[in-house]
C-alpha cells in the first residue's frame, strides 16, 4: 500500500512495556515473525500517541490549515524477521490500532496502513501527572486504563539496564507491520523521529483487557516492565514494502481455534492444534 510521506508533531507518546514469555508471544504472531528477546523475555506493549499538525509531506502551507490531530493507541510486539533477500530486520507487529479520529477509522486499512478502530479516549495530562483510558465501542471494560507520573528514575526491576538502553531498543524498532482487511498481506510504516528523546514514567496503576487476559497470557507468563514518555517531537511516517503473512513453506491447517477478542490482526498458533485464521483470513 503506497501512501505519501506524512509529517506532523508527536505531542505526547507513551510506551507501556511488558516482559513476556517468548513462547507465549510466538503463538500470537504471524509465522514470518519471531519475538525480539531481551534477557530471555519477549517485549510487548501499548503505544499511546497524540498526533498534531498531521499533513502530507510537501503539502503547501495555507492560511488557517494546521493539519489533523488525533489520539491513537497500538497493541504491539517487538519482532524480528528475514526478508526474501536474506536481510535480517526488526520492528514491531501491531495486532490492533484504536483512534478517536473518524477519518483514521474510515481510511485505515484501505487508504492508510492498518485498521483503526474508532474508540473513546479520556486523557488527563497536567503537571507531570498522566491518566489515560481507551474504551472500545460496545466493550464493557476499557482496553487500557492507567495512571503515571513523570520521573527521572528508571525502575531497577526492568529487563533493561537503563532508560538509554530501553530507548535504543525501541528506536531500532521503528518499522511496524499490521494486517490488511480481507488479505494475507501486511502493510508497513516507518516512524522517523530525527530528535529521538525519551524519559521515564512511573506507572502507579495499569489495567489492560488484552494483556490481563489469562487465556492468552497464562499466569506467570507476563509482567509489566516499565514505561517511556516522549513529547513535542517533529516526525514523519513513510510507507514500507508490503509483506505476506503466510509462512515461507505451506503448513497444513489442522483445525480452527477461537480468535482472541482483541480484534483484527491477532493470530494464534498452538503446536498440537495447528494455525488459526482470523476473520480476514490472515495466517
Amino acid at each position: 500500500m503506497k501512501i505519501p510521506a506524512i509529517k506532523g508533531i508527536i505531542r505526547r507518546r507513551i510506551l507501556l512495556n511488558y516482559r513476556v514469555s517468548p513462547e507465549v508471544v510466538a503463538a500470537l504472531l504471524p509465522p514470518i515473525f519471531r519475538p525480539k528477546v531481551v534477557q530471555g523475555y519477549a517485549i510487548a506493549g501499548i503505544c499511546l500517541i497524540r498526533l498534531e499538525e498531521i499533513l502530507p509531506k510537501g503539502f503547501p502551507a495555507l492560511p488557517g490549515l494546521t493539519g489533523f490531530s488525533s489520539e491513537n493507541s497500538a497493541h504491539r510486539f517487538a519482532v524480528k524477521w528475514r526478508e526474501r533477500s536474506g536481510a535480517n530486520r526488526e520492528g514491531v507487529y501491531i495486532s490492533r490500532r484504536d483512534t478517536d479520529s473518524k477519518l483514521n477509522s474510515v481510511v485505515g486499512g484501505y487508504l492508510f496502513p492498518g485498521v483503526h478502530h474508532f474508540s473513546d479516549f479520556s486523557v488527563h495530562d497536567e503537571n507531570g501527572q498522566i491518566s489515560l483510558q481507551v474504551k472500545a465501542k460496545r466493550q464493557t471494560n476499557p482496553l487500557i486504563d492507567f495512571e503515571a507520573l513523570e520521573t527521572s528514575v528508571f525502575p531497577e526491576s526492568s529487563v533493561f539496564l537503563s532508560v538509554g538502553q530501553s530507548s535504543r531498543f525501541f528506536e531500532a524498532g521503528s518499522v511496524g507491520y499490521s494486517s490488511r482487511p480481507n488479505s494475507k498481506k501486511l502493510d508497513g510504516l516507518e516512524l522517523q523521529i530525527p530528535d529521538w528523546t525519551v524519559s521515564s514514567l512511573r506507572v502507579n496503576r495499569i489495567q489492560s483487557s488484552f494483556f490481563d487476559d489469562t487465556t492468552l497470557f497464562p499466569a506467570g507468563s507476563i509482567e509489566f516492565d516499565h514505561a517511556l514518555l516522549m513529547r513535542d517531537l517533529p516526525h514523519e511516517w513513510h510507507a514500507q514494502p508490503e509483506m505476506s503473512s503466510k509462512p515461507r513453506k505451506a503448513k497444513r491447517v489442522k483445525s480452527l481455534l477461537p480468535v482472541p477478542n482483541l480484534g483484527e490482526g491477532v493470530v494464534t498458533r498452538r503446536p498440537e492444534r495447528g494455525i488459526t485464521l482470523d476473520r480476514r483470513g490472515v495466517r
